[in-house]
């Protein structure tokens, strides 16, 4: 079980630890512009992560869904989860492009965007807008690929493209002077192409694909609704989740400038570590799936044990090299030092969270492989809603710190919550 896992975590944590050098490179590169820039460019960001991570039930929902029919040894049932996500993937993404001017209103306003912020902010967006197609169809297929128990394909598809934007991203900027325009250009270029090459591989890897292209089977009536009614109960709980971290950036830009640039700056450590340890949900989600569509308690029970094992010792690992780069790891996103003295005050909070939160982060891969849909979207629930009383019950502490104390309360109460949930009705949760 240790080498199945790590067969499928080891790349799963190098492919999603190279996700957020995307945004690091983004986040670096206008640093060291200014801190406008920064702040600029790091809510920008963080809308249009916003608006697509809301859409992450593409991946999870296919993930579950192949994985068991993976199990079961159902090419047909395979097939129709892959073209259902990808067709509902593809007008979404179309209706986000026809959409996007009110998209932006909407969302500046919610954000309370400063006029300073203002032009920066909107030029990114613009041109992140159109990678849209790209970044949920590449949603899609990193899932189908997961839970076809395959996790190289997508280490190879994610380093290319964060190769290609990192590339990219330093040509328009440093050398062309293209500043915000160049980061999103570059980033927009590497989703495509990821895209191509991900759909290319996928042709010739699976041809079974190609036989059981059947637009009746597809829409299903019964498969449809439950194909619907899976995503329904996923966005719910993705929108909780990205409220939670809509509602941080918010707060940070309503205290200023400098406090919007600091927060910009740490949350890039918990991307960091929630991207690492996805690693091992993402391996939990294939194995759970496996193992639960062949009906096969023992290993499935097995794999969520040793799930949480590997993910507790990576989480402990990155508290670790918190621990002892400090300073130093922040000073590669600002060499403005008042800024880095700034975030250092709330650096230990950076230091507690990865062990805090893992649990949340392991729990949702076996849920997402159980296609427990309903208790995802429970727990979330419950967890924004102690978000939001954490924050209310702390808000005279000093500067931010009760803005990053709500954070590790939404984090440790997703991990209890859904442990409770799995310990009540084990593997007839929903």
């Amino acid at each position: 079980m240790n080498k199945e896992i790590l067969r499928l975590a080891i790349p799963n944590i190098l492919s999603n630890i190279s996700i957020p050098l995307m945004s690091t490179t983004d986040t670096v590169l206008m640093g060291h512009l200014s801190g406008l820039h920064l702040g600029a460019v790091g809510i920008a960001a963080m809308i249009f992560n916003f608006l697509f991570w809301n859409f992450g039930f593409l991946r999870m929902s296919t993930t579950g869904l192949t994985a068991q029919a993976f199990g079961k040894e159902e090419e047909k049932s395979m097939s129709n989860a892959f073209y259902r996500a990808i067709l509902t993937s593809l007008i979404i993404g179309i209706l986000l492009l026809v959409l996007w001017q009110p998209v932006w209103t909407f969302s500046a306003q919610l954000l309370d965007i400063s006029d300073q912020h203002y032009d920066i902010s909107k030029n990114y967006f613009i041109i992140r807008m159109l990678s849209g197609p790209a970044t949920l169809g590449l949603m899609v297929m990193l899932g189908f690929y997961f839970g076809m128990q395959n996790a190289f394909i997508p280490l190879m598809v994610t380093i290319a493209i964060n190769v290609i934007n990192i590339v990219l991203s330093i040509v328009l900027v440093v050398w062309l002077k293209m500043e915000e325009t160049g980061v999103a250009l570059g980033t927009t270029i590497a989703q495509y192409v990821g895209l191509l090459a991900g759909g290319i591989i996928l042709y010739f890897k699976y041809p079974f694909l190609k036989r059981h292209l059947n637009l009746k089977e597809i829409f299903n009536k019964l498969e449809m609704k439950r194909f619907l009614h899976l995503n329904k109960d996923i966005f719910i709980r993705t929108l909780c989740l990205t409220s939670v971290f809509a509602f941080f950036y918010r707060q940070s830009s309503g205290a200023g400038e400098f406090v919007l640039a600091t927060s910009v700056i740490l949350l890039q450590f918990l991307n960091w570590m929630s991207y690492g340890v996805d690693g091992f949900a993402h391996a939990a989600e294939s194995l759970t799936g496996k193992y639960y569509g062949r009906a096969d308690i023992r290993n499935l029970n097995k794999s969520i044990r040793y799930s949480f094992f590997w993910g507790g010792m990576l989480a402990a690992g990155y508290s670790l090299i918190y621990i002892l780069g400090g300073r130093d790891l922040v000073q590669l996103f600002t060499s403005d030092n008042a800024a880095v003295d700034e975030s250092m005050k709330y650096f230990f909070w950076v230091v507690i969270l990865p062990i805090a939160g893992f649990g949340s982060y392991i729990w949702d891969g076996i849920f997402v492989g159980l296609t427990a849909s309903k208790s995802m979207r429970n727990s979330m629930i419950l967890s924004f809603i102690a978000f939001i009383s954490a924050f209310l019950l702390s808000r005279s502490l000093p500067g931010i710190h009760g803005l990053w104390l709500s954070l590790m309360v939404f984090l440790m109460m997703r991990g209890l919550v859904q442990t409770w949930l799995f310990l009540r009705l084990k593997h007839s949760i929903k």
